[in-house]
């Protein structure tokens, strides 16, 4: 953080303020924690059910909470708001709210003003996680004090509280970064720029790109935006805009110096004249086109840190992909059965099919957030054998495919899924979870829908 934002909050005393957490998931337990060690008056609200765990953590620390309502009398006496990124702004609590002027941020916002750690924020439409994750693998086997936060790991707020890391890994998501203000990415990453979540952006893509560019704001000339030179969206919103960072962009089509470049099937990184990193396609953990990107931002991460490239090297080999992205789950009668449940958007799930180097059985569906699947068409017409509708509404994936593929499968439960799928594949081929679509329709989270398919799979 710069020196000047954590002065300016260090010289108002929160003593007896009153914040109030919107939330009391992991995001909001965590700022709840952090906001009562600064002396806060506390109150956490949630709209729906809190989760055993976090009522327990709650009840131990003696902080006051609410569940399944929002009392606007508590509510509105806040000095200031720390809210859920689940949380939309058309919530009628936050229109309340702003109504009566009351500072609404996120909890990374908060958290950064309590710490001096410095950060590296990695946001994106597609690949965030699997990148976040990589990075933090590098820097923990390099011997980095590093923290890993933000749409991943434990809140970043409860670690600014009980750890003193010195770096940290933070995955950015755009609801996250609409309620930062004050906050510095030292090293802010802009992995790509797909239509996603547009319901929260009245529809409209120019929002959700500025959304995503705020991971810039604040930055100086001291710190680094790394991004992706072949993605058209983001080029076309850096035309648009002026940057005092020093700018790496990363690109598998043409040449980049500083930056990170695709020469034939090796991978070429240099952040300075002095910080050269080569290596093969073939000695990647993580493979398929998108995942060249992902090892790319994760590298030049690592030169900017001027990393030993033979702790690079070795990380980058070894790295198992997060669970629900990928995640291999078992291979039955030469089937191979894939877990891609946090593929909540349609790139995600191109991504996903790109990467198979087999016919596949492909399970979609879910809550559909007014998506395109004409993007999916090739793919679809050149490696899927049959599709296996998971969701209670699958009109616009049959409206998509019908005339793509022979068969679709409507299907109301992971188990029946499996077991559909599995009866539809021949061997050698893979079983594909990588909905497209949210997961609440029929289940709690992606988590949760990826939990029941693994579980069903193991069952066959």
């Amino acid at each position: 953080m710069t020196e000047n934002i954590n002065i300016s909050f260090t010289q108002t005393s929160p003593q007896g303020q009153r914040l109030v957490v919107l939330g009391a998931g992991e995001s909001g337990a965590g700022a709840a924690y952090l906001a009562m060690k600064k002396g806060y008056d506390v109150f956490v609200s949630d709209f729906g059910a809190i989760a055993d765990k976090y009522k327990a953590q709650l009840n131990e620390w003696g902080i006051r909470y609410e569940e399944q309502q929002h009392t606007e009398a508590e509510i509105l006496k806040a000095a200031e708001v720390v809210k859920s990124p689940g949380i939309p702004d058309k919530a009628p609590i936050i229109k309340k709210l702003k109504e009566n002027n009351v500072s609404i941020i996120s909890e990374i916002e908060f958290a950064g003003r309590y710490t001096d750690a410095k950060t590296i924020c990695i946001t994106g439409s597609n690949g965030k996680t699997t990148t976040t994750s990589l990075t933090y693998h590098i820097l923990k086997r390099a011997g980095v004090n590093v923290g890993l936060a933000g749409n991943i790991g434990k809140s970043f707020a409860y670690q600014v509280a009980t750890q003193k890391f010195d770096w940290y890994v933070l995955e950015i998501s755009s609801f996250m970064l609409d309620d930062m203000y004050k906050f510095k990415a030292d090293i802010a990453v802009l992995l790509n720029i797909t239509p996603d979540h547009l319901d929260r952006y009245d529809y409209k893509m120019e929002n959700y790109v500025a959304s995503k560019f705020r991971i810039v704001q604040n930055q100086t000339a001291a710190d680094y935006f790394i991004y992706c030179a072949d993605d058209p969206e983001t080029m076309k919103g850096m035309a648009e805009r002026t940057f005092k960072a020093k700018r790496l962009p990363f690109s598998i089509e043409h040449k980049e110096e500083p930056g990170a470049y695709l020469d034939g099937q090796q991978i070429n990184i240099q952040t300075s004249p002095l910080a050269h990193f080569k290596m093969s396609l073939n000695e990647l953990a993580l493979q398929g086109k998108h995942n060249i990107y992902n090892s790319m931002a994760s590298g030049i991460i690592a030169k900017v840190l001027e990393l030993r490239n033979e702790t690079v090297r070795e990380s980058m080999a070894d790295f198992q992909n997060i669970e629900h992205r990928l995640e291999f789950v078992a291979n039955i009668s030469g089937i191979r059965f894939i877990n891609d449940s946090k593929a909540t958007n349609v790139n995600s799930t191109w991504y996903a099919l790109e990467s198979m180097s087999s016919d596949v059985v492909l399970i979609l569906g879910g809550v559909d957030k007014g998506n395109d699947y004409a993007m999916l068409t090739e793919l679809v017409k050149q490696k899927v054998r049959a599709i296996v509708c998971l969701g209670k509404d699958n009109k616009r994936i049959h409206d998509a495919f019908e005339d793509v593929v022979d068969i679709i499968v409507n299907t109301a439960s992971a188990s029946e899924a499996a077991l559909v799928a599995f009866h539809l594949a021949k061997k050698g081929d893979t079983v594909l979870l990588s909905p497209a679509c949210a997961s609440f329709d029929l289940f709690k989270n992606y988590e949760d829908r990826g939990n029941q398919f693994k579980a069903a799979v193991k069952e066959l």
